[in-house]
């Protein structure tokens, strides 16, 4: 009745450890790194008068080539604003993405001034 219990099978080895180039690689689209750009233009400017930052994005290996189109308010220091711009979308995709931003290039679509702004609500307010 007392029967020989199993041989407990010897235990495994653990299979080899692969090199961090031999496991694959994680790839961060561009959509990815363009709304991380734009957000990082949003926080440089605080509140923007116009449409929010929007910017496009094109990556080789880990290098990104950024556009960011803005519309500023006039009148201010444009040139500050943009060096502000391109410092933040710079540093915010180099820490979430870990890629080298060489360059942010700026396009300035639209300038708004407080008289222009005052006007157009003359005009709505009109018709």
């Amino acid at each position: 009745m007392n029967e020989p219990k199993p041989a407990a099978a010897p235990p495994r080895a653990a299979p080899p450890k692969a090199a961090p180039a031999d496991r694959g690689a994680t790839r961060i689209a561009d959509r990815v790194v363009a709304k991380i750009a734009a957000q990082a233009a949003r926080e440089a400017l605080d509140a923007p008068p116009g449409a929010p930052p929007h910017a496009t994005v094109t990556v080789h290996h880990d290098i990104a080539r950024v556009r960011v189109s803005l519309e500023l308010g006039y009148p201010s220091d444009l040139a500050a604003q943009c060096a502000a711009v391109r410092r933040q979308v710079a540093r915010r995709i180099e820490e979430c993405a870990e890629m080298s931003v060489p360059e942010v290039d700026i396009d300035i679509e639209h300038l708004h001034s407080t008289h222009t702004r005052l006007a157009a609500g003359r005009d709505r307010r009109l018709r």
